[in-house]
């Protein structure tokens, strides 16, 4: 018996295409641009937070070095005090806010407002001429030493027997009267108030002092410092 063949042909599939189409590279080129993109921004952000968290542990730590340096000091001169000095009539001179006569190391710092407007400064010089002592400093008012990437402390210098205090780091120090019954309004350092009925009056050196520690970072290249931490406690 003979097998009848079809005479009609299969019919022929379309061609495959090889490759991609431009607007087919085009939009894998996007899209693939856009991801690499937004990985790179999230990984600068995630470097920026980080920093960021880093200065500003460093410089709460700075803070409360400056807070434990003054715990346990007077408010005021334990020898001489706060008191006005007669000057001309009707103005007599508030003699004893501030750094004493042959306080000009912070050693010899002995009461609160001697260091009101100091700072303590990577590029401070010694002396008060300028208010802007060697620092920043720890709790026992030493230069806290420079530390490199690689965890190593500064060696001091050979010569002047210095240490290279931590780069770009300052702490200013505040020291501010306020009133006892509200710390947040600040007085003169001359205040004083009368006696009247049965209220004896407040002498000029027993009003609460409101002390603030700012710590800046200048970084490498910027041409300014910022506040990264401020500390602020009462002492009444």
């Amino acid at each position: 018996m003979r097998t009848l063949r079809s005479s009609a042909r299969p019919a022929r599939l379309p061609h495959a295409r090889g490759g991609f189409t431009l607007i087919e590279a085009s939009l894998a080129t996007v899209i693939v641009g856009v991801g690499v993109v937004a990985m790179v921004e999230a990984q600068q952000a995630f470097i920026r937070s980080n920093l960021w968290s880093s200065h500003a542990a460093t410089g709460t730590f700075l803070a409360n070095e400056i807070r434990e340096l003054t715990r346990n000091l007077p408010k005021h001169d334990p020898v001489t005090g706060l008191y006005f000095q007669g000057g001309e009539i009707g103005s007599p001179v508030l003699v004893g806010w501030g750094p004493e006569a042959g306080e000009v190391l912070v050693t010899d710092f002995d009461d609160l407002d001697d260091f009101d407007g100091i700072s303590f400064s990577f590029v401070g010089t010694p002396g008060l001429v300028d208010l802007d002592l060697p620092g920043p400093v720890n709790a026992f008012g030493e230069v806290i030493p420079n530390i490199g990437p690689d965890g190593s402390v500064a060696a001091p210098d050979p010569e002047t027997g210095e240490v290279a205090p931590m780069t770009g780091w300052t702490q200013t120090v505040f020291v501010q009267k306020v009133s006892p019954f509200d710390t947040g309004t600040v007085v003169p350092d001359a205040q004083t108030e009368p006696a009247s009925g049965s209220f004896r009056g407040r002498q000029v050196h027993e009003y609460p002092l409101r002390v603030t520690v700012e710590v800046s970072y200048q970084a490498p290249f910027a041409t300014e410092a910022e506040v990264v931490a401020r500390v602020t406690w009462i002492v009444p």
